[in-house]
């Protein structure tokens, strides 16, 4: 097994990259830290990247990439990874700040890169739109949700926070709640991107520029169960759906295996569990408007 630490960017195909490109810079308040002919490479205001796009046919999430322990040593993460059946490749300046990566594919057909070093990118520039803090999980709808969730946990040291039902999975690889999730779908296809926010006047704010902006609001602002982060949706310019959130459940310390205490835990303590669909959903706020659905072929959430 191989223990990831930390969410690092998703690599986007986009039909049009200077849309998307405008999208992220004045709308989410990402840096374009780098450009190359088909390329882009968007941070965070912390300068951590976080978005990567490729100039492609259609709008789809094609990598992810995940940190992992500076410890770690490639040629052992590539003997663990043919120890499970899969191949991989180690690569060298694919992307900017990161100077190695070790590639592989996971068991829905995303490519996987695994980095131990990085580097700031864009930092400390005046950045317009939302301002997210990073880049916080990323959902994917999938037939085989069952058989993807378990390749995470076995293959990349995921653990279970949740269950909704039996048909969403939210994972977590460090303190945050979730950084992956999956849920049961018809065909393999990006479900929604997540970034966090620094509290509720800053999802407020967001709230206040997407009025500007002339961006709708899908669904929120609500309270989540299942993570209980507080949440605004929209779509960007692919017509992917965006979350912006605040006040995800963390957990401290694994081995104690609960989320820190907040006052609208409804379990004292708030232990990984598997929810209703219902209390899962929301603990407050309207309930997601039909333009959220569009386009789904999973089960409502």
């Amino acid at each position: 097994m191989i223990q990831v630490r930390r969410l690092g960017h998703a690599t986007f195909e986009t039909p049009d990259v200077e849309k998307q490109i405008d999208y992220y810079t004045q709308v989410l308040g990402l840096v374009l830290a780098a450009r190359e002919k088909d390329r882009a490479f968007l941070a965070t205001k912390t300068g951590q990247l976080a978005i990567t796009l490729q100039r492609g046919e259609a709008a789809r999430c094609t990598k992810l990439a995940f940190e992992v322990s500076p410890k770690e040593n490639f040629a052992d993460m590539a003997k663990r990874l043919a120890g499970e059946g899969i191949r991989s490749e180690s690569k060298s300046d694919a992307i900017p700040g990161t100077p190695k990566v070790l590639a592989f594919e996971d068991n829905k057909g995303t490519t996987i890169e695994l980095f131990t070093e990085w580097g700031f990118l864009g930092r400390d520039q005046a950045i317009m739109g939302v301002g997210p803090l990073k880049f916080g999980h990323i959902a994917f709808a999938c037939p085989n949700q069952k058989e993807v969730t378990d390749f995470y946990c076995r293959v990349l040291g995921f653990r279970v926070s949740d269950w909704i039902e039996d048909f969403f999975s939210f994972l977590r690889c460090g303190p945050d709640h979730h950084t992956v999730n999956f849920i049961r779908g018809n065909s393999t296809k990006l479900h929604h991107i997540a970034f966090e926010l620094k509290d509720f006047a800053h999802l407020q704010s967001a709230c206040e520029w997407f009025g500007r902006k002339n961006v709708t609001i899908i669904w929120g602002p609500g309270r989540h169960g299942a993570g209980h982060n507080i949440f605004i949706y929209h779509r960007n310019a692919d017509d992917q759906i965006v979350e912006c959130y605040t006040e995800l459940d963390t957990m401290s310390d694994e081995e104690l295996g609960y989320f820190d205490p907040k006052p609208w835990h409804v379990d004292q303590p708030q232990r990984p569990k598997v929810w209703d669909r219902k209390a899962a959903t929301l603990v407050w706020g309207p309930p997601p408007t039909p333009d959220y659905f569009r386009g789904r072929d999973a089960p409502s959430f």
